[in-house]
């Protein structure tokens, strides 16, 4: 009766996260208490790190304006209907009542509404917007070679030198590839890479050439600078360790000092070498599943990608099946930030705060791209833990422009984090709830 008390007591003051099971033993049945909970968050809350969930609201923001623009683009005129937009309400997370008109108000430096005289309102860009999306072109085009050479890595990194391209056109944006990717781009570097089809009519991306000069890490090289040709060895064992960045708030560095050290000077298995006989869950095969992801990551404009897009090459690239704990667990290299339902990873060395260390053409185009849509710092509580649980207060942005549209104040009914789902591939980066974040509190500015 007493041991029954206990357990009670013990109950309420345990997390609701717990579960008590009954485990056989030798004497019958012991009761012993066993987390259930899978939640990311439940892994990650004291490893956030305020700098780069801003930097994550930033991308938010960005990918739906890219998302009309593209839209727009694919117009003859580059003018649409605003009632045809209607359809893509998900994609921009702008869930009715709402009107999409207000949307567009917000950004009146980018697009502009104009009514026929049939009384039908359109959507087109301004003259400063026309200029923005030439000035894209121009950019992608000048990065399309290095591009090529990123997409041809990535298939020198796979199994069988080959992706399905469906899995590849996720990566669109953050390889900084053209619209025209699958119909065009990819026949436009036909010694390095061609599209065949399979038994079953899927295409797949195909390495042409192997190429020895890129088969060396973007680690090697900035650790042993760029060797002559000659000199490039084959892809083989690495003994390079892996820049680290640990949160600030994550206070247990010292405590598993020796493991770091442990993970850091054991040798790994090159991306670009052939990783069939390694044994799935041993120490090797993790960390050569860490240096492909952090040269994936590398590869990308921002450093950055979404994971469940990650999580559909794991065959192809030889990775753990449970590819968010091993992102979790090296948090010095990578930080997963989960705000909306589609996570994010980061390489961290990459970042100074919230900002880049180097920024491709690109990037600064981005950059352009947010300074004319308006976005500016706002209060906002972040929901950033240390080890003792406190709560930071910080910075995040938001749309803020002249526009004289009022009540617009489209309500937080989700989240800013949710369970870790492994969704099916869609068309865009965006989900519901996502927009919530940039129009929040519109009503009080």
């Amino acid at each position: 009766m007493l041991l029954t008390r206990m357990l009670e007591s013990m109950k309420k003051h345990f997390n609701a996260a717990t579960t008590l099971y009954p485990i056989p033993t030798r004497n019958g049945y012991q009761s012993r208490w066993m987390t259930t909970s899978k939640r990311v968050q439940d892994r990650s809350k004291k490893k956030r790190v305020h700098d780069l969930e801003v930097a994550t609201e930033k991308w938010k923001i960005t990918s739906k304006i890219f998302f009309l623009l593209e839209i727009l683009k694919q117009e003859p005129e580059m003018v649409i209907p605003v009632r045809s937009l209607n359809q893509y309400r998900r994609q921009i997370n702008l869930p009715k009542p709402h009107r999409i008109s207000d949307f567009l108000r917000k950004t009146p430096k980018l697009f502009e509404l104009y009514k026929d005289h049939n009384g039908v309102l359109w959507c087109g860009l301004t003259r400063k917007g026309e200029d923005l999306v030439e000035e894209e072109e121009r950019v992608i085009d000048n990065h399309a070679d290095k591009a090529a050479e990123h997409v041809t890595r990535f298939l020198m990194m796979s199994v069988e030198k080959r992706l399905p391209l469906e899995k590849i056109a996720h990566f669109r944006r953050d390889f900084g590839l053209p619209m025209d990717f699958r119909t065009n781009w990819v026949h436009n570097y036909p010694h390095n890479f061609r599209v065949v089809k399979s038994f079953d009519e899927v295409e797949f991306l195909e390495l042409v050439n192997w190429n020895p000069n890129w088969a060396m890490t973007e680690l090697e090289k900035k650790v042993k600078g760029i060797p002559e040709i000659t000199e490039i060895p084959t892809p083989g064992m690495l003994s390079l360790p892996f820049p680290l960045k640990f949160p600030a708030s994550y206070k247990r560095v010292s405590s598993y000092g020796k493991n770091i050290q442990l993970f850091q000077q054991r040798p790994y298995l090159s991306p670009y070498a052939d990783a069939k006989g390694l044994k799935a869950g041993s120490l090797e095969f993790d960390k050569r599943a860490v240096a492909v992801m952090h040269e994936l990551l590398s590869f990308t404009i921002e450093k950055r990608l979404v994971t469940d897009h990650l999580t559909h090459f794991r065959w192809e690239l030889v990775m753990p099946q449970k590819l968010m704990r091993l992102l979790l667990k090296h948090c010095g290299i990578f930080y997963v930030s989960e705000r909306g339902k589609r996570f994010s990873v980061f390489l961290t060395e990459a970042y100074e705060g919230s900002e880049l260390i180097e920024k491709c053409p690109l990037v600064l185009w981005r950059e352009k791209l947010l300074r004319l849509v308006g976005y500016r710092g706002r209060k906002k509580k972040f929901e950033t833990f240390s080890d003792d649980e406190s709560d930071v207060e910080d910075d995040d942005g938001l749309i803020q422009s002249d526009s004289e549209v009022v009540n617009l104040d489209v309500e937080l009914g989700q989240q800013d984090t949710m369970d870790y789902e492994d969704p099916l591939l869609d068309d865009s980066e965006m989900d519901v709830g996502e927009i919530t974040c940039a129009y929040q509190n519109l009503k009080s500015s």
